[in-house]
């Protein structure tokens, strides 16, 4: 009996390290960048403007270097993400060109309003799961975006 409850009690701790972990961040790159292109879908009001600046989102979405800096953005001339102002996305491309132990590159590309796109997503395997770490255009990358746009 006293096994029993050992196993049991070591199920109960995995199962709430399993829920805590899936609160921030996801359980793969690929899922990681389908929960952020969400976010430009048209549907209802909280899936249609862009991922949200507020800190639940910068912690689900983002590593801690990032995070601050993600919910400081103002008077941006658009959206890194998108790559425009606006936005009507046809379907997302997602490849994985590179994958180094807790760190992967993911390649993302769309059609937005007629012109492609192609972003490097960067996103590392951390204590909460899947978050990104750094996203690479043909010009910028968002860390230097972020910085300039700053409150």
């Amino acid at each position: 009996m006293g096994r029993v409850n050992i196993l049991a009690g070591f199920s109960l701790v995995a199962a709430a390290l399993g829920a805590a972990t899936a609160d921030a961040g996801f359980r793969t790159p690929e899922s990681l960048i389908r929960n952020v292109y969400a976010h430009y879908g048209r549907g209802s009001a909280e899936y249609s403007n862009g991922l949200p600046r507020d800190e639940e989102t910068a912690r689900r979405f983002f590593d801690p270097t990032l995070r601050g800096a993600w919910t400081a953005l103002d008077d941006a001339p658009y959206d890194f993400l998108v790559q425009s102002p606006t936005w009507r996305l046809g379907p997302i491309s997602i490849a994985i060109p590179r994958r180094q132990f807790d760190k992967t590159d993911v390649t993302v590309t769309f059609d937005n309003e007629g012109r492609a796109v192609t972003l490097n997503f960067i996103v590392v395997n951390g204590p909460d799961g899947w978050v990104i770490s750094d996203v690479e255009s043909q010009h910028d990358s968002l860390r230097t975006f972020l910085t300039q746009f700053r409150r």
